[in-house]
C-alpha cells in the first residue's frame, strides 16, 4: 500500500512537470497547478487574465539560497541547473521553429553606420542591405561574400542545434559559454546578445515607420512608432505561443515574396517583362562584376555577416519547445537551404537586373532611401504597384524583426538573471510561462523610437547600431568555439558520438571553419572601419577614430563586461573534465529512446534517409 501510494504521488508530480510527457495537456505545457494551497476554483476572465500574471509559486527560476556568484567564485553548477530548470512555457512546435529560423535569416541586418535615413536596412538584410552590398562591391563580391558567410552560419548553426538538441536549456548559447568555455565569457556574451536586440527594437520601430512614408510624408513618423510598439508589445504578452504564431505568418509572407521575386526575376532576366528587353549578363560587362577592389569585397562580406543576424534564435527558442529532439534538427538541417535558395538565388537575380553603380541602391546616394535592388529590379521592367507590395513586405520584415527583438533580448536577460548574471527580478516568470520584467523592460526601450520626431535622431540611432554592430559575430565565434570545447569534454568523459540525439553535420571541423571565418570577419570591420570606402572624405585622427567606434563598439562594450566579472569573481577557464554534461538533458531516459529511433530509422526506405539527412 504505501509502495502504492509512494507511486501514485510519483505519478502525480510528474504529470504536472514541464519535463513530463503531458506537454499538450494544456495551453501552458504542463498541467493546471493548485496555487496557495487551494485548488483551483472558475473565476471571470478579467480575474483571470490579471491572475496569469503573477509569479507561478510552484516554480523558481533559482531556488532559495542558491546565487551565480558565491563570494568570489562563480557557481557553475548553480547556473546550469538554474537554466536547465526554467520554467519558461514549452509551446513551440516543429512549424514555429523552422519559420523562425526562416524569419531570422530573411530579417535583421545591422548595418555599418550610416546616417538615419538609411536606417531602412537595418530590419531588411535580404530586402534593403543587399542593396548597399552590391554598390559597394559589385554583384560578383555579392555572391563571393554571402556564399562565404553562408557556409560560416551553417556550421554555426549546426553546432548550435547540437548542443541545443543535448542541452535545451534557458539562454541557449550564452549559457553554453558559460558552461563549456568561461563564466565570464558567459556573462559577456548574454549582455552583448541582450544589448543587441535591445537596441534593434527602437530602430526596427522606426525603420518601419520610415516605410509609411514611402506613400504618405505628411503624418509625423511618431505617431506610426506608437501603433508599431503597441502592436509588438501585445504579441509578446500573448506568450511564446504568440510570438511563434506571429512569426510563422509573417516569415511565411516573406517567404512567398522571396519566392514570387526568384519567379518574376527569371521571367524578367529573359525578356519576358513589359519592356521585353534581354537582359542576360550585360550588368556583369558593363558597369562589371567587382566595384572598389579588395576593400569592396572585405565590406560586403562585413554586410552580409549582419545581413544573417537573427538565424541563431532557432536555438534560444530550445527551452520553449515542446519537443526539442524532435523540432531542432530539421530546423537546423534547413538554414542550409534557406541560405542558398532567399539569399544566393534572390542575389543572383538583383545582380544580373540592377547595375552595381544605380544611384538609387542605398549607399550610392540619398536619393530614394526607400529603395531596395529588389524594388528598383521591378521599376526597371516598367512593373507599376509591385513596389509598393514590396514595399509592404519590407515593412512586414522589419515588424518581424522587431518582434523578435523583444522576444531574443528578454529570454537572454532572464537566463542572465537565472545564472546570477543579471537583477534578480528579470528573472520573474508568471503562471504563463512569460519572461513578465524582461520582456516589460525590453518593451520600454522601444521608446527610444520617438527620437525619430527630434533633432538628434541621426546621432542617436548611428550610436545605438554601432552598440549592435559586430554583436552577432562575437555570438556566432562563441557558438562555435563552445561547440569544439563541448566535443573535446564529451570525449573526455568517455562518451561516444553515437550517444548524441543529434550530430552536426559539418562536425569540430566545421566549427574550426565557423570560428576562423568569423574572426576574418572582425578582421575586415575593423581594417574597413579604420579605412572605409570613400574615407578620403573623412579627415584628421579625430574622424578616423569616431568612424572607428561606430563601427566596432561592440569589441570595447564586450571587453568592459568581460574583464571586470573576471578580475571580480576569478572565474575558471573550464577544463573538459570539470564540464557538467548531465545538467539540463531533457530525456533522462536518452539512451533508450535513441536505439529505438535508431531502430525504427533503419526500416525507412533509401529516400526518406536520404531526404532526413538533408532536411
Amino acid at each position: 500500500m504505501a509502495s502504492s501510494a509512494l507511486a501514485d504521488e510519483k505519478g502525480n508530480a510528474a504529470s504536472s512537470s514541464p519535463e513530463s510527457g503531458s506537454l499538450d495537456s494544456n495551453p501552458f505545457g504542463h498541467t493546471e497547478p493548485y496555487y496557495d494551497g487551494l485548488p483551483k476554483v472558475e473565476t471571470g476572465v478579467v480575474r483571470r487574465v490579471l491572475d496569469s500574471f503573477k509569479r507561478d509559486p510552484n516554480l523558481h527560476a533559482t531556488p532559495h539560497g542558491v546565487v551565480g556568484a558565491n563570494g568570489k567564485v562563480f557557481n557553475v553548477d548553480a547556473a546550469a541547473r538554474n537554466t536547465a530548470e526554467s520554467p519558461l512555457a514549452r509551446k513551440l512546435k516543429s512549424r514555429h521553429l523552422q519559420m523562425i529560423a526562416i524569419g531570422g535569416s530573411i530579417g535583421m541586418a545591422t548595418l555599418v553606420p550610416r546616417p538615419l535615413q538609411v536606417l531602412i536596412g537595418s530590419g531588411t538584410g535580404l530586402f534593403v542591405a543587399s542593396g548597399k552590398s552590391l554598390s559597394n562591391g559589385g554583384p560578383a563580391s555579392l555572391l563571393i561574400a554571402y556564399g562565404l558567410i553562408g557556409i560560416m552560419l551553417y556550421c554555426t548553426i549546426q553546432a548550435l542545434g547540437e548542443m541545443a538538441v543535448l542541452f535545451p536549456v534557458a539562454g541557449s548559447f550564452s549559457a553554453y559559454s558559460t558552461r563549456f568555455l568561461d563564466p565570464a565569457w558567459g556573462f559577456a556574451m548574454g549582455w552583448n546578445y541582450a544589448m543587441q536586440w535591445l537596441v534593434a527594437l527602437p530602430l526596427e520601430i522606426v525603420a518601419a515607420a520610415l516605410t509609411i512614408e514611402y506613400w504618405n510624408t505628411s503624418i509625423s513618423p511618431a505617431a506610426w512608432v506608437s501603433i508599431f510598439l503597441a502592436v509588438i508589445l501585445c504579441i509578446n504578452f500573448f506568450g511564446v505561443k504568440g510570438y511563434g504564431e506571429a512569426e510563422f505568418l509573417l516569415s511565411l509572407i516573406k517567404v512567398v515574396a522571396v519566392v514570387g521575386f526568384i519567379i518574376l526575376g527569371i521571367i524578367l532576366n529573359s525578356g519576358g517583362g513589359p519592356n521585353g528587353s534581354y537582359i542576360g549578363v550585360r550588368y556583369w560587362h558593363n558597369p562589371g562584376a567587382f566595384s572598389n577592389g579588395f576593400k569592396g569585397v572585405c565590406s560586403v562580406f562585413i554586410t552580409a555577416a549582419f545581413a544573417f543576424a537573427g538565424t541563431e534564435m532557432v536555438g534560444l527558442a530550445a527551452a520553449e519547445t515542446a519537443n526539442p529532439r524532435k523540432s531542432l534538427p530539421t530546423a537546423v538541417k534547413q538554414v542550409f537551404w534557406r541560405i542558398t535558395l532567399f539569399y544566393m538565388v534572390s542575389l543572383t537575380l538583383v545582380g544580373l537586373l540592377v547595375p552595381y553603380n544605380d544611384p538609387r541602391l542605398i549607399g550610392s546616394s540619398s536619393a530614394d532611401a526607400k529603395a531596395s535592388p529588389f524594388v528598383i529590379a521591378i521599376k526597371n521592367a516598367g512593373l507599376d504597384a509591385v513596389d509598393s507590395v514590396m514595399n509592404v513586405v519590407i515593412m512586414l520584415a522589419v515588424i518581424s524583426v522587431g518582434n523578435s527583438a523583444v522576444y531574443g533580448s528578454s529570454r537572454t536577460l532572464t537566463a542572465l538573471a537565472e545564472q546570477g548574471q543579471a537583477p534578480h527580478c528579470f528573472a520573474y516568470i508568471d503562471r504563463q510561462g512569460r519572461p513578465l520584467i524582461s520582456i516589460l523592460f525590453a518593451s520600454s526601450l522601444g521608446l527610444l523610437g520617438f527620437l525619430a520626431a527630434t533633432s538628434k535622431e541621426a546621432d542617436a540611432f548611428v550610436w545605438m547600431q554601432a552598440l549592435s554592430g559586430l554583436s552577432s559575430v562575437f555570438t556566432w565565434g562563441s557558438i562555435c568555439l563552445a561547440h569544439i570545447r563541448f566535443r573535446h569534454a564529451w570525449r573526455a568523459q568517455g562518451y561516444t558520438l553515437q550517444e548524441l540525439p543529434f550530430k552536426s553535420q559539418a562536425g569540430v571541423a566545421g566549427s574550426w571553419i565557423g570560428l576562423i571565418l568569423n574572426i576574418l570577419v572582425l578582421i575586415a570591420e575593423f581594417w574597413t572601419g579604420f579605412d572605409p570606402i570613400g574615407s578620403s572624405g573623412v579627415k584628421g585622427a579625430r574622424a578616423l577614430t569616431e568612424n572607428w567606434f561606430k563601427a566596432c563598439l561592440a569589441l570595447p562594450v564586450v571587453l568592459a563586461f568581460y574583464i571586470p566579472y573576471k578580475i571580480m569573481y576569478k572565474t575558471p577557464f573550464l577544463r573538459a573534465h570539470a564540464m557538467d554534461l548531465k545538467t539540463g538533458i531533457r530525456e533522462l531516459n536518452l539512451g533508450e529512446l535513441l536505439a529505438e529511433e535508431g531502430a525504427e530509422r533503419a526500416q525507412w526506405p533509401k529516400w526518406k534517409k536520404a531526404y532526413k539527412v538533408l532536411c
